[in-house]
């Protein structure tokens, strides 16, 4: 697959999986041994610990959406700059929720093999997230 192909790819992946929040899909953008380095240890490979840890968001962020603002690739990977919006609703990590409106920047750093994604590193910027959600306090 060419570099292009991976990034429509993708692209395709944010729009259905976490755009839509369509779960079930995971397996057409994830291979069975795709790893989420950023995640929980305790999470299973492939499809089925990526399932567990959108789930997370999902729940507390049911109106979540991820826009693109830059994504360039090379060879088999690709990477994103994001912004992640939503509304916390749900609980999160503890946190209950307190129906604050977030936009939260990310960086993705996708490996294809085969036209599916094998590994993921980054994420969301955990620290403008509980900033956002006032859980922490930025010094002065």
């Amino acid at each position: 697959m060419s570099t292009q192909d991976n990034q429509a790819t993708n692209r395709r992946f944010y729009e259905v999986v976490l755009n839509q929040q369509n779960l079930a899909a995971a397996g057409e953008f994830v291979a069975a041994n795709y790893r989420g380095h950023s995640y929980p240890p305790s999470l299973p490979p492939g499809p089925d610990g990526l399932r567990a840890f959108l789930s997370l968001f999902f729940q507390a962020f049911p109106d979540g959406k991820v826009s693109i603002e830059d994504m360039f690739g090379e060879g088999d990977r690709v990477a994103a700059r994001l912004v992640f919006s939503g509304t916390h609703q749900g609980d999160f990590m503890g946190i209950p929720p307190t129906g604050k409106k977030i936009a939260v920047p990310a960086i993705d750093l996708a490996r294809f093999e085969n036209g599916k994604i094998v590994d993921h590193w980054g994420g969301p910027d955990q620290m403008a997230l509980m900033v956002q959600l006032g859980v922490v306090s930025m010094p002065g």
